[in-house]
This record gives C-alpha cells, sequence and structure tokens, in this order.
C-alpha cells in the first residue's frame, strides 16, 4: 500500500481493508489506486459484482468495508448483494459508492444495511474519511444524499420519538451493540430492543442503518 511514510511503529494503526465491488475494470483500476494512495487502507480484493463479492468472502477475503457499486450490468446489482453481506455473521461494512442519487436507489440500500452512501465524484478525502467511518460502524450519507432524505422526511412529517428512544438512536448512531447500550444506560437487552422495535415503527424503516439515516436526515440526531 502506497501512502505517508510512518516511523517503524510511530503510532500507525492497522490499516482498514477494502474489497471493491465495480462492474467496469476501468472504474475498478481506478478505484484501487484511489484506494491503496489512502492513508491507512488498502484493498484486498476487487470484484465484477455482488455474486464474485459474495464468492471472494465464502473464499477467505476479510475485508472491513465493502465498497460497493448499485448496478451492476447483468450480475447481482448491489443492493441484493449487500441484504446478503449483511446478513453474515459479524460482516464487514456495505459503503455505497455509486452514481446513482434517486431516493428509490438510496432507500434501497441503506434498507438493505448499507453503512454510508457516496457518490462517485467525492473527493478521495471524502472517502478516505468515509471508509475509516464506516469501518467504525458509523452511518455516513454525502451532502446530497443527506439532503434528499431530509425532503423526504420533510414532506412526510418529523416523526415524534420520546427522550428514551432519541437517546438510544444516538447510541445506535455511535456504533453500539445492543448489549453496549443496555449497560450504558442501565437496561435490560430485552428493554433496549423493544425501544428499537418502537423507533423502526415511528421512523418506517426496518434496519439500524436505516434508523441512523433517516435519524439524521430528521435532525433527530447528529452525525458522530
Amino acid at each position: 500500500m502506497s501512502g505517508p511514510a510512518h516511523p517503524e511503529g510511530a503510532g500507525r494503526r492497522e490499516a482498514v481493508r477494502v474489497l471493491i465491488v465495480d462492474d467496469h475494470p476501468v472504474v475498478r483500476r481506478g478505484l484501487r489506486a484511489m484506494v491503496d494512495d489512502l492513508p491507512d487502507v488498502e484493498a484486498v480484493g476487487e470484484a465484477a459484482d455482488g455474486a464474485a463479492a459474495l464468492r471472494l468472502l465464502d473464499d477467505g477475503t476479510r475485508p472491513d468495508v465493502v465498497l460497493m457499486d448499485l448496478q451492476m450490468g447483468d450480475g447481482m446489482h448491489g443492493v441484493e448483494a449487500t441484504r446478503r453481506i449483511t446478513a453474515r455473521p459479524s460482516p464487514p461494512a456495505v459503503l455505497i459508492l455509486t452514481t446513482y442519487s434517486t431516493d428509490a436507489d438510496i432507500l434501497a440500500a441503506v434498507e438493505a444495511g448499507a453503512t454510508g452512501y457516496l457518490l462517485k465524484d467525492a473527493p478521495p478525502e471524502e472517502v478516505a474519511a468515509a471508509v475509516h467511518a464506516a469501518s467504525r460502524g458509523e452511518t455516513v450519507l454525502a451532502p446530497p444524499v443527506a439532503a434528499r432524505l431530509l425532503g423526504r422526511v420533510r414532506a412526510g412529517g418529523r416523526p415524534a420519538l420520546t427522550q428514551r428512544e432519541t437517546e438510544i438512536l444516538g447510541l445506535v448512531a455511535e456504533g453500539l451493540a445492543n448489549k453496549q447500550i443496555s449497560r450504558r444506560l442501565f437496561i435490560s437487552e430485552a428493554t433496549v430492543k423493544t425501544h428499537l422495535v418502537h423507533i423502526y415503527g415511528k421512523l418506517g424503516v426496518d434496519s439500524r442503518t436505516a434508523a441512523i439515516a433517516a435519524g439524521l436526515a430528521a435532525g433527530l440526531i447528529r452525525a458522530v
């Protein structure tokens, strides 16, 4: 991996491992060159569609983050691949990197479990920050994507969460698991799950990532 040199053992962080999924070879090469040039990030594989990405995971490739395109020709598209990847035990984070920014595309990806959504015109420093944030379990939305989600939320009215629900949603956005939230708030894990069910219902979502995205768009919580 190229990038800034570090003195031997001087506070060097372990590199975030990235798998690149895109059906265009030229785009993949460009993304790999960009990823390999980012500090503390390394590409560990490439796939031309979702099915190929799943095979790499089955064969032992262990990325921390998957950079996933949405539309990939005749192969498995990004939403279905994201759904299958995030359904695995201890899955990598999936960060959508695409040219598509319609409401349907964004919502489908978020509902499938994507941790973030960036557009391909994002500058390298934005991609770098997003990759590191995704590896920490944080949700990342490109400004145009966040604006579209905000428009949808405003059109439907701001959902009303209780103080406790807002608190739990904020902790979910920080990447905490249910057990960690229960310890932080001195409540049972079952109570956390009950609150999440209510949060999902009020926000009209069915996943943690979608709840975070809706909460951010509605201004219910702040970006970490």
